[in-house]
């Protein structure tokens, strides 16, 4: 039964980091309904941006971090004005191969410019401490994502519920030919989307970052947030966090009680069985078009 606890415990840290993921994806679709996979390369690069302020610049963590993280706000804004507004009316595909291509340039230069040798950010608390709940540990670096986690789907709620800009995104989001017309900046309030799933995914990135840092760090994380994104709903935050839980509590359960080796594929077969119950995802609602 420990070893039940705390292996489901461990999943929903994990999912923590699956989950801002996730939730970073959400927003983007929201605003353009096309997944985006360049969602883990437009956080790999603050996070080598955090790297080089601290060792090439004598920055603390702290100043890195701030500045990766408006570095990640204007390369949200950046990718989504300079390259994304500039398809002319492409179909979801063509978005699609947009941001493949993206994910591709970002990896190759991150690659390029800092290597591929394996390194550790310096952080205030060691990815080495934990925390004792009775027979079950968490380590301190975890409980401090599944913190950001639950905070960020907060804020996001607030910011959706009572900002004006939160309402701007939200009404482009459902029907942006009548936003327009009610006076509001579609393009700006989905280069702002962009930038803040930019800086939500930035997050994830500089608290995997303590444990190690290489530039294909983002891809495991990027490929679960995905299958949490649609587990939840596309079109759901809560439904993300969510779906990143499940994909976090069901992978370690499966690697404990069956195989280490297969549990990667966890995720991908919840989804297919997820979506042969529910095609639109838990928490979202399923619309059929008519003709």
């Amino acid at each position: 039964m420990i070893d039940f606890i705390q292996m489901t415990v461990s999943g929903i840290a994990v999912g923590s980091s699956y989950a801002l993921m996730a939730l970073g994806m959400v927003l983007i679709y929201k605003a353009s309904e096309v997944p985006n996979f360049v969602q883990g390369e437009m956080a790999l690069l603050p996070v080598f941006i955090a790297y080089m302020l601290i060792y090439s610049y004598g920055q603390s963590v702290f100043t890195a971090f701030f500045g990766a993280l408006a570095f990640a706000m204007f390369l949200g804004c950046f990718l989504e004005f300079a390259v994304v507004r500039r398809a002319k009316n492409p179909n979801i595909l063509g978005l699609i191969i947009i941001t493949i291509g993206l994910e591709m340039v970002l990896l190759g230069f991150v690659s390029w410019k800092f290597g591929a040798d394996q390194r550790v950010m310096p952080f205030p608390i060691s990815s080495y401490s934990s925390i004792m709940f009775g027979n079950v540990y968490i380590s301190t670096l975890d409980l401090l994502t599944l913190v950001a986690a639950l905070v960020i789907m907060v804020a996001l709620f607030l910011f959706f519920r009572f900002s004006k800009l939160g309402v701007a995104m939200k009404a482009t989001q459902q029907n942006e030919t009548a936003a327009r017309l009610m006076g509001i900046r579609t393009n700006r309030v989905k280069m702002i989307t962009w930038g803040i799933s930019a800086t939500v995914g930035t997050v994830a990135g500089l608290l995997l970052a303590p444990v190690f840092m290489e530039p294909y760090m983002m891809w495991d994380p990027l490929l679960k947030g995905f299958a949490a994104a649609v587990i939840g709903g596309m079109t759901s935050l809560p439904g993300a966090v969510f779906g990143a839980y499940i994909v976090g509590i069901t992978e370690h359960l499966f690697g404990g009680y069956v195989s280490m080796e297969y549990k990667a594929v966890v995720a991908f077969v919840v989804i297919v069985i997820v979506l042969c119950i529910k095609p639109s995802g838990l928490f979202a609602r399923h619309y059929v078009k008519k003709v």
